[in-house]
């Protein structure tokens, strides 16, 4: 079992206990940041919004089974009153714990079933270089995902793109996104942007990241820029637990070189990922 796999597993068994990430990450092996970023590659979901999206569905299924005391079931998913149960769950579902035990049914809520892994890892990933970074300056726009928004992302370039070609000291060639500053709810900054000589005279829009010379594990993505997600996903839930290596926290990136072809989405690139040396 990857660490995606272990967590799935642990957070469905102990579904009604008061589970911590730490918990999670304990069972499946690996630090937080590892189960974090592992769990959102391979689902799409936080580990914690995940566990609470199941908690809901099971107690919006008691509600509409006709649970006598609303209160008993908010404690039993993990709520301590009924008050901040009853906004977890309209934020859930967008209606009330009391609607859905009047209707007595789940018919038009949007539950959120236990995920089956589909083992959708590649077969062969092609072994990393190892590379110490040189510190590096990247500028460029930024915005907040979760794990569930990250597909705003190729939006996000579109957005990047008119600015290319127009930034004060930027160095020709290379495009790089960052991912940066993660939670352990899963939430990341992701910074579209360009390497440059300094921030000076930057669009005040801009975002400004330092990479600290670091040891990265470099591997390559061969394949048209849509299935990117599958190689992150096989790096993370099946070569770095297999590689004895531990990720560090540190920026992580993609590096698109000038064989990239943005209108095609062809050429390849360079997923970067930061390992303790």
């Amino acid at each position: 079992m990857n660490p995606t796999e272990k967590a799935l597993w642990f957070v469905e068994s102990h579904l009604p206990e008061a589970v911590t990430l730490d918990d999670v990450a304990q069972s499946s092996g690996v630090s937080r940041f590892h189960v974090t970023r592992a769990f959102g590659a391979a689902t799409g979901r936080s580990v914690m919004g995940y566990m609470r999206s199941r908690r809901l569905t099971e107690a919006a299924r008691r509600l509409a089974g006709g649970a006598p005391d609303i209160l008993c079931v908010a404690l039993d998913a993990g709520y301590n009153s009924h008050e901040a149960f009853t906004r977890a769950f309209r934020d859930q579902f967008g209606t009330t714990p009391e609607l859905v035990r009047a209707q007595g049914s789940t018919e038009t809520l949007d539950l959120v079933e236990p995920i089956l892994m589909d083992n959708s890892l590649l077969t062969t990933l092609e072994p990393p270089r190892f590379e110490t970074s040189r510190p590096f300056l990247i500028a460029g726009l930024g915005e907040r995902y979760s794990c569930e928004s990250s597909a705003g992302i190729p939006m996000q370039w579109q957005r990047f793109a008119p600015y290319i070609g127009h930034i004060p000291g930027q160095v020709a060639g290379v495009f790089y996104g960052v991912c940066l500053n993660g939670d352990d709810a899963g939430n990341f900054d992701y910074v579209v942007g360009v390497e440059v000589r300094d921030f000076a005279d930057l669009p005040k829009e801009f975002q400004r990241v330092r990479v600290p010379a670091r040891k990265y594990a470099v591997f390559t993505h061969r394949e048209h820029i849509s299935t990117i997600r599958r190689t992150i996903n096989t790096i993370w839930n099946s070569w770095l637990p297999a590689s004895g290596h531990e990720v560090a926290d540190a920026p992580e990136f993609e590096r698109y070189g000038p064989e990239f072809d943005a209108r095609t989405g062809n050429g390849g690139l360079e997923i970067w990922v930061p390992v303790k040396a």
